[in-house]
C-alpha cells in the first residue's frame, strides 16, 4: 500500500529544539585557530543561532509540502519518497538517490528541469529523514536497491533509469546489478577511484594525480567515516541528543565537501540538518557506514559518470572502464560532493543528455499505471 504523506513537524518538537540550542554548553577555542582543530567556534555560534532565532521551518515545511510525498513498507521498513510525474505520459522514470550527509533535500533544485522529460521517484534511504529509523542488520547498498526495484514495481514503473551520489552512487550501482532487465542505466556523480597494482592501464598525470590524492584519503581515514564505520550507536548518542552536536557534525562535511564558487546556502544546510533532527535518524544513517559494502562491480547495464573538480575525490576514467560499461563520461570544473545542490544546471543536463541518449537505442520503456 501506498500512502499519502505530509511534513506535520510538531510545535512541541521545535519548542524543544529552540530550547535546547538556547541551552548550549560552548567550548573553548584557541587564538587564531581557525580549522586547525576542527569547525571554527564563531561559525557554528552564528548557524546556531540563525537555526534558534531566524530560520524557518515552517516556511521551509510548507515549500516542501508542495510536493507529492508517499511512504510505503517494503521489508518490514517504512520508505518516503517524493514522486513527481512529467506531463509526457511516455517520459522515462528516474529514480534519484541521496547519500549521507545529505536527504532527497539534496534533488530539490534539479526537480523542474529533469521533470520535463523524466518522471522523478525520490526516496529517502532507510535510517534517513522521514523513512524513519531502521530497526535490525543489514540495510546496506544491495537490500536498499532491492527496496528500490520493489517500490518501482508498486508504482508501476517497468523500465527506468537510476541515478545518485555518495552513497546513492553505490545505491544505484547496485539496483543495475540486481535488475539490469528493469534499468535502462546508471548515471552517477561519485564514483570513487582506488589505486589498483594488477590494472594493466595506461594513466595520465592527472589519473595518477587522482590516485594519490584517494591514497592519502586512504591512508589517513577521516574521523567522522572511521567513528561512523565501527561504532555508529555511539556516536549517535551525542547527535540525537545535542542539536549543536547535530549541526556541526554535518555542517563540516558541507564546508569541506563543496566548491566555494558554489556554497549550498544556510537555509539550505538547516532544512537537510533539521530533518535529521526531528527524526532522530542520526544513529540509523550512520549506520549505513558499517552496514554497506565499498563498491558494487557488477553492473552490467550502461553507466554514466559526472566528475566534479571538488569532490572528496575524483574518478579515473581507465579503472572506471575496467569496471563497468562506461558510455558516458563528462569532467566539470565547478561543484563539488553535492552537485544536485551547488550546480543544479549542471547536473540535471548531464543527467538528461545520458538517459536521453539510452531511450534513443532503446526506444519508450516506461509503463506506468
Amino acid at each position: 500500500m501506498i500512502t499519502p504523506f505530509r511534513i506535520e513537524v510538531p510545535q512541541a518538537d521545535l519548542d524543544d529544539l529552540t530550547d535546547r540550542l538556547a541551552r548550549t554548553r560552548w567550548p573553548n577555542e584557541v587564538a587564531d585557530a581557525g580549522t586547525d582543530y576542527g569547525f571554527p567556534l564563531t561559525r557554528l555560534q552564528d548557524l546556531a543561532d540563525y537555526w534558534q532565532a531566524g530560520y524557518d521551518w515552517r516556511a521551509h515545511e510548507a515549500a516542501l509540502n508542495e510536493f507529492a510525498h508517499f511512504t510505503t513498507e517494503i521489508d518490514g521498513q517504512n520508505i518516503h519518497f517524493v514522486h513527481v510525474r512529467s506531463s509526457k505520459p511516455e517520459a522515462l522514470a528516474l529514480v534519484l538517490t541521496h547519500g549521507w550527509p545529505g536527504s532527497f533535500l539534496e534533488f530539490l533544485d534539479v526537480i523542474e528541469p529533469l521533470s520535463r522529460d523524466f518522471h522523478l521517484v525520490i526516496p529517502s534511504i532507510p535510517g534517513f529523514g522521514f523513512s524513519g529509523q531502521t530497526h535490525d542488520r543489514g540495510w546496506d547498498v544491495i537490500r536498499i536497491a532491492r527496496a528500490w526495484a520493489e517500490l518501482m514495481r508498486r508504482l508501476g514503473y517497468s523500465r527506468y533509469g537510476a541515478q545518485g551520489g555518495d552513497f546513492g552512487s553505490g545505491i544505484s550501482l547496485a539496483l543495475g546489478a540486481i535488475v539490469p532487465e528493469n534499468v535502462v542505466g546508471v548515471h552517477v556523480n561519485y564514483l570513487p577511484a582506488r589505486p589498483d597494482p594488477d590494472a594493466d592501464v595506461a594513466l595520465s598525470e592527472e589519473d595518477e594525480a587522482r590516485l594519490d590524492k584517494a591514497r592519502e584519503i586512504m591512508a589517513n581515514r577521516p574521523p567522522y567515516q572511521a567513528l561512523q564505520a565501527t561504532a555508529p550507536q555511539t556516536i549517535g548518542y551525542a547527535l540525537t541528543d545535542s542539536p549543536v552536536g547535530q549541526l556541526v557534525w554535518i555542517a563540516e562535511r558541507f564546508a569541506q565537501w563543496t566548491d566555494s564558487r558554489s556554497q549550498v546556502s544556510d537555509d539550505r544546510i538547516l532544512t537537510n540538518i533539521s530533518l535529521y533532527w526531528f527524526t532522530a535518524t542520526a544513529a540509523s544513517s550512520a549506520r549505513l557506514h558499517r552496514d554497506a559494502p565499498r563498491q558494487v562491480h557488477q553492473c552490467p547495464v550502461p553507466v554514466g559518470v559526472a566528475v566534479f573538480a571538488h569532490d572528496i575525490t575524483q574518478s579515473v576514467r581507465p579503472l572506471a572502464a575496467r569496471l563497468y560499461d562506461i558510455t558516458h563520461w563528462s569532467e566539470f570544473e565547478r561543484g563539488g560532493h553535492f552537485p544536485a545542490m551547488e550546480v543544479p544546471e549542471l547536473l540535471a543536463e548531464d543527467i538528461r543528455t545520458f538517459f536521453l541518449a539510452q531511450l534513443e537505442k532503446d526506444g519508450p520503456t516506461t509503463t506506468v499505471r
